[in-house]
C-alpha cells in the first residue's frame, strides 16, 4: 500500500486515510471490503470482530495487518482515523455514535437508523464530535447515477414527473438478518431504501407524503413484499420491492419529453461496463432508446475514496448524516402508513 495518492481534482498528493472495521459479515468479506481495499486513499489497518478467531481470520484473508476481539479495543486505537460499519442495522447508531465520541470519522451502511429521532440524534452527534459521519448509499457515487441525474437537471428528458422503481430477490433463511424483525429486518430497510434515496436524488427536493402496501411474512414478521407511493409534489415516486420474489431491479425515469431507463441501478456489477438509456419517446418498442455505456467501475471503491478524499480535504460528502435523516423520514411515514393505511405527511 502506498502512502500517497494523486487526488484527480488536484495536483496535491493526499495521505491515505487509516481504516477500521466493526464487524465481518459476508457482505463486507465478500463485497464491500475488497473494493475498498483496492482504493489508494483508504488504507484498511484493522478490523474487529467480538470473536477474535473470526476477526483474525477475516483480517487475514484481506490482509488487514490488526485484528481485534471487541469493537471497543479497535475504537481506542489511536492510529484508526475512520471507521466503516457493516453490522446489523439495530446497532448502526450506538456504535457509529461510539466511533465518533471515540475520534473517528464515520461510515455507516445503510439504513443508518431504523427511524428518523435516531438518525437526527447523529447530526447531533457529528456536531458534537466534528467528525463526519455518512451513511454508505455507495449507488450515489456511481457514473450512471450522477449521468442520469445531469440529465434530469438540464431538462434532456424535460420535466421529470415519475420513478418507477423495482428490487426484489428471493430469501428465506430464518437465520439471516434480513429475516429478524428485531434487528431491522425485510424489504423496506434493506431495499426499498434506496428507490426512497434515489428518487430524492433525481427529484432535488423531499416528497410531501407517503402510501404503502405492505405484505408480511407470517413467521417473521417482516415486510415480504413493499408497494409504495411518494408525492413530491405533481410528480411520483412508484416502487415495490420484495425479499421473496424474482431477483429483479430496474429505474425508470419518465418525463414530459423523455424517459431514462437505469439497467442494473443498485447492484452495479463491478466486473462489467454499465448501461442506461435515454429515449425521447418516438416509438413504443424502445427502438428509440440511445445507449449510454460506462468503463468498468466499482461504486464501493468509489465511495470510500470520495469519503477519505473528504476527511483529508473538506470536501462535501455525497450521502451525508443530514440527508439520511431524510430518507429516514420517509420511510417512517411508510411504515405509518402500512398500520394507518393512508397518506402520512412526511
Amino acid at each position: 500500500m502506498s502512502t500517497s495518492a494523486q487526488d484527480p481534482k488536484s495536483s496535491e498528493s493526499i495521505t491515505p486515510v487509516r481504516w477500521g472495521v466493526l464487524g465481518a459479515s459476508n457482505f463486507a468479506l465478500k463485497v464491500s471490503l475488497p473494493s475498498m481495499w483496492r482504493g489508494p486513499l483508504t488504507q484498511l489497518a484493522a478490523l474487529a470482530s467480538r470473536d477474535i478467531g473470526k476477526a483474525r481470520a477475516a483480517a487475514e484473508s484481506l490482509g488487514i495487518p490488526k485484528a481485534y476481539g471487541s469493537y471497543d479495543e479497535l475504537l481506542d486505537d489511536p492510529e484508526i482515523e475512520a471507521v466503516y460499519i457493516p453490522l446489523p442495522n439495530h446497532l448502526h447508531v450506538k456504535w457509529s455514535a461510539r466511533a465518533a465520541r471515540a475520534g473517528k470519522h464515520v461510515l455507516c451502511e445503510k439504513p443508518i437508523a431504523l427511524s428518523a429521532k435516531d438518525a437526527a440524534a447523529l447530526v447531533d452527534v457529528q456536531h458534537e464530535t466534528g467528525k463526519r459521519i455518512a451513511e454508505a448509499f455507495m449507488v450515489r457515487y456511481h457514473p450512471q447515477w450522477q449521468q442520469a441525474r445531469d440529465w434530469v437537471r438540464s431538462g434532456r428528458i424535460g420535466e421529470l414527473v415519475s420513478v418507477q422503481a423495482a428490487f426484489s430477490y428471493f430469501n428465506r433463511d430464518a437465520t439471516n438478518i434480513r429475516n429478524r424483525e428485531q434487528v431491522g429486518g425485510g424489504a423496506l430497510y434493506d431495499i426499498g431504501c434506496y428507490a426512497v434515496n434515489t428518487s430524492r436524488l433525481l427529484f432535488g427536493r423531499e416528497p410531501v407524503r407517503a402510501m404503502v402496501l405492505v405484505e408480511r411474512d407470517p413467521e417473521f414478521g417482516t415486510d415480504r413484499l413493499t408497494s409504495g407511493l411518494l408525492d413530491y409534489g405533481g410528480a411520483h415516486l412508484t416502487f415495490t420491492c420484495s425479499t421473496q420474489a424474482v431477483a429483479y431491479q430496474r429505474v425508470n425515469a419518465l418525463g414530459t419529453k423523455g424517459r431514462i431507463e437505469i439497467e442494473i441501478p443498485f447492484n452495479a456489477p463491478a466486473d462489467r461496463p454499465c448501461k442506461i438509456f435515454l429515449d425521447d419517446g418516438s416509438t413504443l418498442n424502445c427502438s428509440s432508446a440511445k445507449v449510454t455505456s460506462f468503463p468498468v467501475v466499482d461504486q464501493y471503491h468509489l465511495q470510500s475514496e470520495a469519503f477519505s478524499r473528504a476527511i483529508r480535504t473538506g470536501s462535501p460528502i455525497e450521502n451525508s448524516i443530514e440527508v439520511a435523516v431524510g430518507n429516514m423520514r420517509v420511510i417512517d411515514a411508510l411504515f405509518r402508513s402500512a398500520e394507518s393505511r393512508r397518506w402520512e405527511k412526511i
